[in-house]
């Protein structure tokens, strides 16, 4: 889905007399972020995506109960648009300054301390849209890489499925990046509640000992996220499993966007070399 696409379907969501046309365009990946007046809409790229469109606007209520400072909806069930989901947010305020690690390692905090919400949450399917990801990166992707990432994947799958937590398992956001906290006014807020899950706990938290690893994160920076936070995942038996997984999960993430964008090819050749190389030290660069 290109950003044409993705103001085509954003019109049959509703949007019309020029919305569509006039609405800037913050993101395009998994979803296509527009915004639009006081609202953000986000068009999923994909019409299978709704259930989780669905669970994420469930999510949002339930941590607006939790008083847990985070985006909520404008609208509480997705709108459909040639199937594929389109969900209302309300605007944040500007942001007064970039998000550190430690503005994420408080929020995640509050979360981590959540008890299991009166729903029903997936458990972290990190590795659940590899295969979607590939089946969308298609002929631009030399089909031995795509071989190679359905190997580790389900490698990593049997491997996470036998780890012991340190932890107690429970609500995780899935996609603990400081990206996804906003930093307004009134303090540090949690964005992008689709990947939220109940499993692990270091899922949370390998993230950014990642960051720190691959994409050249501060030491020092990562240093104040588990003071923050009050552990550092990086001494878990299990820390180099869960990085695996989100590494193979990255790559194929990659993937997706290759037919249509030569930068994405490079970065995603980058990727698996580094991989069947087995060099951690690789930098690999945000996307």
């Amino acid at each position: 889905m290109d950003e044409t696409r993705a103001r085509e379907l954003l019109a049959a969501a509703g949007f019309t007399g020029g919305e569509a046309d006039a609405a800037r365009l913050l993101a395009l990946g998994e979803n296509a972020v527009f915004a639009t007046g006081d609202l953000v809409v986000k068009v999923g790229r994909d019409p299978s995506l709704l259930p989780r469109a669905e669970r994420e606007l469930t999510v949002a209520g339930w941590l607006a109960e939790a008083e847990v400072p985070a985006v909520r909806a404008a609208e509480p069930e997705p709108r459909t648009a040639e199937g594929h989901p389109v969900t209302l947010w309300h605007g944040l305020p500007d942001a007064v300054r970039p998000a550190a690690p430690a503005d994420l390692a408080a929020l995640l905090r509050l979360v981590h301390a959540l008890p299991a919400p009166p729903f029903a949450l997936p458990p972290r399917e990190l590795l659940g849209g590899v295969e979607r990801w590939l089946r969308l990166a298609g002929d631009a992707i030399d089909p031995a890489d795509a071989a190679y990432l359905r190997e580790r994947r389900d490698g990593f799958t049997a491997a996470a499925a036998a780890l012991v937590p340190q932890l107690p398992p429970g609500p995780v956001h899935g996609d603990a990046l400081p990206r996804n906290v906003h930093v307004g006014p009134d303090g540090p807020v949690l964005v992008d509640l689709e990947t939220f899950s109940s499993d692990l706990r270091e899922h949370d938290l390998v993230v950014m000992a990642l960051s720190r690893d691959r994409y050249g994160l501060d030491p020092a920076a990562y240093d104040s996220f588990t003071e923050a936070y009050g552990w550092d995942v990086r001494t878990w038996d299990g820390c180099a499993v869960l990085r695996g997984a989100r590494e193979t999960a990255s790559c194929a993430w990659v993937a997706q966007h290759a037919p249509s964008d030569p930068k994405a090819l490079a970065e995603f050749r980058r990727r698996v070399a580094s991989l069947r190389d087995g060099d951690p030290e690789v930098r690999w660069r945000p996307f």
